[in-house]
């Protein structure tokens, strides 16, 4: 076999094996079940239950929110978001959490938020200082 033969093969080996490893980094949204067994942060996604509230009281602590969560599977959790209550939180669509499961209870270190708008379908990123990024719907931050 040729000298160039084998490092061309040499190269797509090591190409495929690249693909291989970025494709298995790739995160999927979970429910509820699938985070508690995991331990790992995960991204599950859902609705607000709107019957059963929400709990924030900033002079307490401004930086502790919660409220319940149905998952795509119809399973409800209280969620706990150690940043302050998002803006526009009770106009949110969708949610997709990520964070961590714990005694029954999701531990959310961000909170992406689908909003209602007549002309596009944008989510919002709040992060625990209060700061809103606009963000894409597999996750990627927009810039404007």
């Amino acid at each position: 076999m040729k000298k160039s033969a084998i490092i061309g093969l040499i190269t797509i080996a090591i190409s495929i094996g690249i693909l291989f490893s970025l494709n298995a980094n790739t995160d999927t949204y979970s429910n509820f079940k699938e985070a508690s067994a995991s331990e790992k942060e995960e991204h599950v996604m859902g609705y607000w239950d709107k019957s059963k509230g929400t709990y924030y009281d900033a002079f307490k602590d401004a930086n502790h929110f919660s409220f319940f969560m149905k998952d795509e599977k119809g399973e409800i959790r209280e969620v706990i978001y150690s940043g302050t209550k998002p803006q526009d939180f009770e106009k949110s669509e969708k949610l997709v959490l990520i964070g961590k499961m714990n005694n029954d209870k999701f531990y959310a270190s961000k909170i992406l938020m689908k909003c209602p708008s007549k002309y596009n379908d944008n989510l919002v990123e709040i992060n625990k200082d209060g700061k809103v990024d606009e963000v894409g719907v597999n996750g990627e931050k927009k810039y404007n």
